[in-house]
């Protein structure tokens, strides 16, 4: 702790002391006078306040500064200058559940607003994303066409037995992040602090750009699936933007 005025006077830069420039020295010799004529008390507190390090980050973005060595050295390089910065985001698709097998994200997949936010299954060039948690949603279309399956109101596993008692897996470049897991998990009604339909992982893993995202859920039986029904993914996560 700073016990009295004296301690700053070891630095001759006091701007430094205060991540100041030169361009605020005329009110840093303000804030040095005022201290000055603080008892030794006051003086310290307001010392403390001034010199604390900002608050920790939270959530998903606190887990991906616990990961950023393990980010490509272009984004790495890319965050040091600005150029990048980390945003919150859910990398969503939707796939019609017409076998036993959901590709959620496929290599034919386009971009387009209300089915996926991504193409091809991969991330854009200078993106990476922590994947935090996991969402899947049920829903019944009025048909297959785009629009109708846009429109479908997704709830929980719970209504679809044969999807809750599924499991699935999420791959990365052909390595795991999750291995098979049962569709249970995703039964979230009734848990009022968690959103429908969210799993979220203990350990948090990394997805780099241009790298295929593959996952899938698997049924064990196709008894009392509706023919138009939908399955919503969602990856939730920071990731690295422009």
């Amino acid at each position: 702790m700073i016990g009295s005025l004296d301690a700053t006077e070891e630095y001759n830069n006091a701007g430094a002391l205060l991540g100041l420039d030169g361009e605020n020295e005329e009110l840093l010799g303000e804030v040095m006078s005022n201290l000055q004529k603080m008892n030794p008390l006051k003086r310290a507190r307001t010392m403390n306040r001034l010199t604390a390090p900002p608050p920790s980050s939270k959530g998903s973005r606190a887990e991906m500064e616990k990961h950023f060595n393990e980010l490509p050295k272009h984004i790495q390089e890319g965050l040091k200058k600005g150029e990048l910065r980390l945003a919150d985001t859910v990398i969503y698709s939707i796939k019609p559940a017409t076998s036993k097998t959901i590709k959620l994200f496929e290599t034919q997949d386009v971009k387009e607003i209300g089915l996926r936010n991504i193409s091809n299954a991969k991330l854009p060039k200078n993106q990476a994303l922590l994947v935090s948690g996991i969402i899947l949603l049920a829903g019944i279309s009025a048909d297959q066409t785009p629009d109708m399956v846009m429109a479908t109101n997704f709830t929980g596993f719970e209504g679809v037995p044969a999807f809750a008692s599924g499991e699935f897996d999420l791959k990365a470049n052909k390595k795991q992040i999750v291995p098979e897991t049962s569709n249970n998990v995703f039964k979230t009604s009734g848990f009022t602090m968690v959103p429908a339909g969210y799993y979220k992982l203990a350990n948090p893993r990394l997805i780099h750009d241009d790298i295929l995202i593959e996952l899938t859920v698997s049924l064990g039986t196709m008894q009392g699936v509706n023919a138009n029904a939908q399955i919503w993914a969602g990856l939730h996560g920071t990731i690295t933007t422009p």
